[in-house]
């Protein structure tokens, strides 16, 4: 393995964190022993393909700095290959760190972390979720709650996780279920009202809502998480219950394993790892061991 890494940042993860975690995780990996050199990109399209030529250029590692976009767009460079990916997390949810146990929001311990694992070599291939060409690693949420994406998207004010609050409350509003169709592992098709699903090779998404808990990215299969026609008051009753997974157990949701999944449903998002795949008709695949990643 070349003894040079990788680091390519996303300067706005976290309101600005982004660009100052590079220094500390980048020193990290040079006391370690490592060379390293950091690739900023213009946009995510340039970042991307500065990403994947340090990868064709066979880099020891690929370490992504900053929030579960910038992962998800590493993601895309370093799948399918022998690559190692190393996370840094600073960013708002770092829902891929979380389901890993990676060190989060503390840029030197993660450097170190993925120093210690590279030297040591503590690689672990773990599952992806794929959509077309397109890779992810937690979630591909669509729904009630891709709703609120959409709406926040289209929000100018104000920033940060407020606009997404405001986004929900005005959903609420105006929510009521969706038909859907499902198909799971090319079985019989449910036609069903819906709330929302997700489909989780990893457990959590939105900064640590725990949507399908049970979600093993190891075990190529995802956990789909249907929580049905359920109104308004029920959705406000069940929603606290998510960041600690206890919404399983309510009678309005069910949770099924599957290796592949057909979503359909009439103008509905899909996101996945937070960000848009594009409305539904989507076709998922868990692709097993589809990355190597640098960590406990």
């Amino acid at each position: 393995m070349s003894s040079e890494i990788t680091i390519v940042v996303n300067p706005t993860a976290g309101r600005g964190r982004g660009a100052h975690a590079a220094q500390p995780a980048a020193s990290a990996l040079r006391e370690a022993g490592f060379r390293v050199r950091t690739v900023v990109g213009v946009s995510a399209p340039d970042a991307l393909a500065r990403a994947r030529a340090a990868v064709a250029e066979g880099t020891g590692a690929l370490v992504a700095v900053g929030g579960d976009g910038m992962v998800n767009l590493a993601l895309q460079a370093v799948a399918g290959t022998p690559t190692p990916l190393g996370v840094v997390a600073v960013g708002t949810g770092n829902d891929f760190a979380r389901t890993l146990g990676l060190p989060v929001r503390d840029p030197a311990a993660a450097g170190r972390s993925v120093a210690e694992a590279l030297k040591g070599a503590r690689l672990r291939d773990i599952d992806l979720g794929r959509v077309g060409d397109h890779w992810f690693g937690t979630v591909l949420a669509s729904g009630f709650d891709s709703r609120v994406n959409d709406r926040g998207n289209r929000m100018r004010r104000p920033a940060g996780r407020l606009k997404y609050d405001l986004a929900m409350l005005a959903e609420l509003a105006a929510f009521k279920p969706f038909p859907y169709r499902i198909g799971l592992d090319g079985g019989e098709v449910r036609e069903i009202e819906a709330t929302l699903v997700a489909v989780g090779n990893g457990a959590s998404y939105g900064g640590g809502m725990r949507i399908c808990p049970g979600a093993d990215p190891t075990d190529g299969l995802f956990d789909v998480t249907v929580v049905g026609d359920c109104g308004r008051a029920t959705l406000l009753r069940v929603f606290p219950s998510v960041y600690r997974g206890g919404h399983v157990n309510h009678p309005k949701v069910s949770v099924y394993r599957a290796a592949r999944v057909e979503l359909a449903a009439e103008g509905v998002t899909g996101y996945a790892d937070g960000e848009p795949l594009g409305p539904l008709p989507l076709s998922v695949r868990c692709v097993p061991g589809a990355v190597r990643v640098a960590g406990p």
